[in-house]
């Protein structure tokens, strides 16, 4: 008679679905058994790194002196609160009965990670295999379990995520030790909080900096339809009285046109949603943070089985996935249903698309019917995904651009233009689904109005004129969308082009981990929130001032993310890549020594665990700046 199988979820709610699709209904400690299946669960991580003090006792006081901290292995502890569901694992695991594991924690890096830290903690050596699903219905559960997959197919899964956690444990606690004894105030750095904070540091220093021009635009009213004066492809006026002096000349004239250009524009449908794309739309709708949109797809994912993996960088489906679209479709509500019978297209390899899928594909609705049972925000982000697919299957939206000019005599014979612009839609097309929401900055009068029917040769008597007032506008403060997309394109950033080009698939952090970014920007106190816009506080400013370019620098993070990926591709060695790691953690600690003078609000934890200020350290205590520091390659 064939032993049972354990298999280990990553959540207990996860764990409940699948126990209850294999029959698993038994009760037990921790777990739901069956007499084929043992079904537990974590509680996400259970085991991290342990911490400094707990390799080295020497390393439990803050000193300069036993800086940079690199052990040959970085050893794995479970944490205090998860410690009875660990057991109880460890029980499953090790039970006689049991012959053989399935992972089933979440099928991405961080699952991995999960898994195969509480597996060795446990010390099983039992065989494996790997249930790899991007939807929680029980239909695609099934289906999961009867095409379990090996488990060494997804080794170097493994081997990426645990180069990212002990890079992120070797450069965060150097780093942030090194700078925190440096400065005398409770500092955090990582290899990618850093740089998107410094993303943030250099707008507020543009806007700072920014010195807003004063100039003048003459705009004409010839009854139908208005105009702006133009000269040399330019509507500014240095002067109020520049302005004036065109307004005396034209007076009471009639204008003639003389060019009415037309231009046809077609805008395909918008791709599907990744996570990051998903997170942007719903904050520029909705105001949704990021982290609030992750979490309501993820319960939208787990708990109501509505949506597909959420924490996906795919914006495309497999071509085996035209059979589950075409029900999908078929179940969309009755208005985005009767566009697809009205202008439907076939979308081709801008949704269906084998050599642009990663772990998983793009963000799909199951096909279930929500129930009355769900939060404003999963309404909201459910509502997103059901109309991108809707969307991504109808026509282009074609419009027509016309540009028309408009000419009068002045009264010393000179010609003046006055250009208008129209913007006539053709044909809604996917706009019908997915409203385009009106751009910052976006022009008013005289641009791309609604224009009448003009041709060339007509004349306009000019009814008056307007002279209005205008400034320069610095660039906009970060919201959570643009943060978002300058996080996901960080290579933009970058001045090297053969790495700009390297970079353009990786940015800072993954689609799964830039929310919690955000949120710990905000909790160490380095970013503060403004209505939507994200504002650097003085102590992140301050931050960016004091750690080496080279740790502020997205080209630095890009690379580690670049390598990576390549580790999960077998296009490197994870042992190469954490060298770099423990000589850059090395150079941190020498550039935190020589870091400039700057004072922080030094903070302490009193008896309640609170943060309070301390008093900046004596000048005495500083110590003072040196050369030019040169970071090993990473």
């Amino acid at each position: 008679m064939a032993g049972r199988i354990c298999v280990l979820c990553e959540k207990p709610s996860v764990g409940r679905d699948i126990a209850r699709v294999l029959g698993a209904t038994k009760k037990g400690e921790g777990c739901l058994c069956s007499a084929d299946y043992v079904v537990t669960w974590g509680f996400g991580h259970l085991a991290a790194p342990a911490m400094p003090e707990e390799i080295n006792p020497d390393w439990k006081r803050w000193r300069v002196q036993t800086l940079p901290m690199l052990p040959e292995t970085i050893p794995l502890k479970v944490l205090p609160e998860g410690r009875k569901q660990f057991e109880t694992i460890r029980r499953c695991f090790l039970d006689r009965e049991v012959e053989s594991i399935i992972c089933a924690t979440d099928a991405g890096r961080e699952g991995e990670l999960i898994f195969r830290r509480i597996y060795r903690l446990t010390g099983c050596t039992k065989p494996v295999k790997r249930l790899w699903i991007s939807s929680m219905t029980d239909q695609a559960i099934r289906e999961g379990f009867e095409r379990l997959e090996p488990m060494e197919r997804y080794d170097r899964l493994y081997q990426s995520a645990n180069c990212r956690a002990e890079a992120d444990w070797l450069v965060g606690m150097n780093g942030s030790r090194a700078f925190t004894l440096r400065y005398d105030a409770l500092l955090s750095v990582g290899r990618v909080q850093t740089p998107t904070l410094s993303l943030l540091v250099q707008r507020s220093k543009e806007i700072r900096a920014f010195v807003p021009e004063t100039y003048f635009e003459l705009l004409a009213d010839f009854g139908k339809y208005q105009g702006l004066y133009e000269r040399q492809g330019s509507s500014r006026l240095p002067t109020r009285e520049a302005a004036q002096a065109i307004a005396a000349q034209v007076k009471g004239k009639t204008g003639r046109i003389v060019t009415v250009e037309r231009e046809c524009k077609r805008q395909a449908p918008p791709l599907l949603y990744d996570l990051t794309t998903l997170q942007r739309e719903a904050n520029a709708r909705f105001g949704l943070t990021a982290a609030k949109t992750l979490e309501a797809a993820q319960a939208l994912y787990e708990r109501h089985k509505l949506l597909t993996y959420p924490r996906t960088d795919s914006r495309h489906l497999p071509e085996d996935q035209r059979p589950v679209v075409e029900k999908l479709l078929a179940g969309l509500p009755a208005p985005l249903g009767q566009l697809l019978a009205q202008q439907r297209r076939e979308p081709g390899k801008r949704v269906f698309d084998n050599d642009k899928i990663s772990d998983h594909h793009a963000i799909l609705p199951t096909g279930r019917l929500p129930g009355g049972n769900l939060t404003p925000a999963e309404e909201q982000v459910y509502g997103l995904v059901q109309r991108r697919l809707c969307a991504a299957f109808l026509q282009d939206h074609v419009f027509e651009l016309r540009r028309v000019y408009t000419q009068c005599e002045g009264a010393s014979g000179e010609k003046h233009l006055f250009l208008s612009r129209g913007r006539t839609v053709l044909q809604e097309g996917w706009q019908l689904a997915c409203p385009p929401l009106r751009e910052r900055g976006a022009r008013g009068d005289g641009e791309e109005t609604e224009l009448p029917e003009l041709r060339e040769g007509e004349e306009h008597a000019l009814l008056g004129t307007k002279i209005r007032l205008k400034k320069t506008k610095p660039p906009a403060p970060y919201t959570e969308n643009t943060l978002l997309d300058a996080m996901e394109h960080a290579g933009r950033f970058v001045t090297d082009e053969a790495l700009r080009q390297q970079l353009k698939e990786r940015g800072l952090g993954t689609p799964a981990t830039r929310a919690a970014t955000l949120e710990r920007l905000i909790e160490v106190g380095y970013v503060q929130r403004q209505r939507r816009s994200l504002l650097p506080t003085d102590k992140g400013i301050k931050l960016i001032e004091a750690v080496p370019w080279q740790l502020s620098s997205p080209e630095t993070t890009g690379r580690w993310e670049k390598g990576l990926k390549d580790i999960e591709n077998g296009k490197m060695d994870p042992g190469r890549f954490m060298e770099s790691i423990r000589r850059y953690s090395a150079f941190l600690v020498e550039a935190a020594k020589q870091a400039p003078d700057l004072e922080f609000p030094r903070e302490q934890r009193g008896r309640t665990g609170r943060k309070k200020p301390k008093p900046p350290a004596p000048a005495g205590r500083t110590a003072k700046g040196g050369g030019k520091r040169t970071a090993p390659a990473p």
